[in-house]
């Protein structure tokens, strides 16, 4: 989506103890700011009100939700897939460049991807 993502992941034993939303939060956040740092008229629109930073790429408080069964993981996913038609960028799910549902639709190989069911 042009102005939020939506992300499903399962924690892997290593990651048990680590808060892994800020982790990914902030390593996104450099990333961003490390690919703007050059274009100063697009990294001005991230500029923080806050005093503890200069730049602000995501929310403060970023809803989260815990997909404690497959009918929730599934709800979701979904809702997710959903989420582009809904806005217009669209006709059908698998038509978003960005979404997961071209690979679970399509059976499309995506590295970054597992399916879902592997982790139930």
């Amino acid at each position: 989506m042009p102005n939020h993502v939506h992300i499903i992941w399962c924690k892997q034993p290593e990651w048990l103890n680590k808060n892994v939303q800020q982790h990914l939060s902030k390593f996104t956040a450099q990333q961003l700011k490390f690919n703007l740092i050059n274009n100063s008229a697009d990294l001005k629109n991230y500029k923080s009100t806050q005093n503890d930073r200069d730049y602000q790429f995501w929310e403060r408080r970023p809803h989260k939700a815990t997909l404690y069964n497959r009918n929730v993981l599934e709800q979701k996913l979904d809702y997710i897939h959903d989420n582009p038609v809904k806005a217009g960028l669209c006709n059908l799910p698998k038509d978003y460049v960005y979404s997961s549902a071209r690979y679970y639709i399509l059976n499309e190989d995506n590295e970054l991807l597992t399916h879902y069911m592997d982790h139930i």
